[in-house]
């Protein structure tokens, strides 16, 4: 007989949101977590199961002497040209895809918190997770915090906030929010009830 599948919550919310903040705050409580930045981010460093692929379609002047992907050059070549955004997609998503499986299949926490930046804009991971948490603030505290952490100019912040989802499509999307407009001991409060329901929520599922 195959092992039940973990119960999962979708984690997602805008660039600037506090996804990462949130989805720190599950693991400490003892959530299992499975980030898809992160599997990109390894998949696209030294030595990463990706290069090859990108290396071979994109062309060497994006991988970094270093052996990692450029992401700086990668970033302003896809936002400025949609065909090679989609080309960078295929080559990624399937290789996170597979990657996020595997580790929610392996997962030894209470259920497991899945960050999917762009979930709401994504249906096959809107088929694959029981339950959508958006962590939410307003636009003109993401870009401030966006330009804060990355440097990035304003018209630059902005391309970003305006290539996913909007606040409305992702709130319409939730079936829980996590406001993080205030403090981060607020962030926390906000974590911790929810954590207590979703390993109810497990525990019921696992009945």
């Amino acid at each position: 007989m195959s092992a039940q599948r973990p119960y999962v919550v979708g984690l997602t919310g805008g660039i600037g949101s506090g996804k990462s903040a949130a989805a720190d705050e599950f693991a400490r409580l003892g959530a299992t977590v499975v980030d898809t930045d992160l599997i990109a981010h390894r998949l696209t460093g030294p030595g990463g199961a990706a290069l090859a692929a990108i290396q071979r379609l994109f062309g060497d002047a994006f991988v970094l002497p270093s052996g990692a992907m450029d992401r700086k050059r990668m970033r302003e070549r896809v936002f400025a040209d949609t065909a090679a955004r989609k080309c960078l997609e295929g080559v990624l998503h399937p290789m996170i895809r597979d990657e996020s499986e595997r580790q929610i299949a392996t997962a030894g926490g209470p259920y497991v918190v899945h960050v999917v930046p762009l979930l709401v804009e994504s249906g096959h991971y809107r088929r694959r997770v029981d339950r959508i948490l958006v962590v939410d603030c307003p636009e003109a505290t993401q870009f401030a915090r966006v330009r804060a952490r990355s440097g990035l100019s304003a018209d630059e912040a902005q391309a970003i906030v305006r290539s996913q989802a909007s606040r409305a499509e992702r709130l319409a999307a939730a079936d829980d929010v996590i406001d993080n407009d205030g403090t981060l001991e607020d962030l926390h409060k906000q974590v911790a009830v929810l954590h207590a329901k979703y390993a109810a929520m497990a525990e019921n599922a696992r009945r």
